[in-house]
């Protein structure tokens, strides 16, 4: 079945960034002159999907004007011929299909995934973290997509990260069955280095069959009352229903602020004319 919606759940407090987060919501951080949200709405776009589901909250109310249309705005660029910005402003009203739905509380990823059951469906679907950015020639969620329907089964995008970085993410234990395509036997929320089964980690991107909701439907809450996505996927590889595939590209943790300078300096570098005055100035610290 076609992968034709993605879940971005975006309910979260941004803690990592504030006090700049205290009104503002952290997917509406830009990166250049875009919100971080719009880069991974846009990658939903350029990998086929047709409707994304927004899971916010009370606080998240910008993220879904930034999709709605700006009457007031768009007649006042029209009005001075400043098409160029007319054009940047609908662009973000056109990318695809967008719906919200409220997570009263912050129970966890998983339950925020859970949320979206109603919209989703008896069919897959992607989920896509806001706050991870990932540049990558076919789009990383395209990528997921492919493995999904070639084998019919949940796929999780993974990376190799150093030993000493395995108590930062969820570490799978998996048997390579193709290039980059991993059968996922656990999958253990950030291990300790010396118990980590592999140094593969999962990043902010999955392709869900919709047994995933009957799982999380039966996950008990852990620390915290939160239920974690990481005990659906644990229960899905039990099952010997889910892969891993270790994706083409580069991904920033734009959550993060050493992540986030990161991604705003990779942008930067691949607009010429941003990168052409931009330049000088950086040799001036670093050469």
């Amino acid at each position: 079945m076609k992968v034709r919606k993605a879940v971005i759940p975006a309910a979260g407090l941004g803690t990592r960034f504030l006090p700049a987060t205290k009104a503002i919501p952290k997917e509406m951080i830009p990166i250049i002159d875009k919100p971080m949200i719009q880069y991974i709405v846009e990658e939903a776009r350029d990998s086929g999907v047709e409707m994304v589901v927004l899971i916010t909250s009370r606080e998240k109310a910008a993220i879904e004007d930034h999709f709605d249309d700006f009457p007031d705005l768009e007649s006042a660029l029209e009005r001075k011929n400043k098409f160029d910005l007319l054009e940047s402003v609908q662009k973000s009203t056109k990318l695809l299909y967008i719906t919200s739905v409220r997570q009263g509380r912050p129970l966890g990823l998983g339950h925020a995934v859970f949320t979206a059951n109603t919209i989703v469906g008896n069919e897959p679907f992607g989920v896509m973290l806001p706050d991870d950015l990932i540049d990558s020639e076919i789009p990383c969620l395209m990528q997921l997509i492919n493995i999904y329907e070639r084998y019919e089964k949940s796929v999780v995008a993974v990376m190799e990260v150093e030993r000493q970085e395995t108590s930062k993410y969820g570490i799978i234990d998996g048997r390579e069955v193709a290039s980059g395509i991993y059968d996922v036997r656990d999958v253990v929320e950030k291990p300790v280095p010396d118990e980590a089964k592999s140094n593969l980690a999962i990043v902010g991107r999955y392709v869900l069959a919709p047994d995933v909701f009957d799982v999380l439907s039966q996950i008990p809450p852990g620390k915290g009352g939160e239920i974690q996505l990481t005990d659906a996927l644990s229960e899905l590889a039990r099952m010997g229903k889910l892969l891993a595939y270790k994706f083409r590209g580069e991904r920033f943790d734009g959550g993060d602020r050493l992540g986030y300078l990161k991604a705003t300096l990779n942008y930067v570098i691949k607009n010429p004319d941003l990168r052409r005055e931009l330049e000088p100035f950086i040799r001036r610290f670093f050469l």
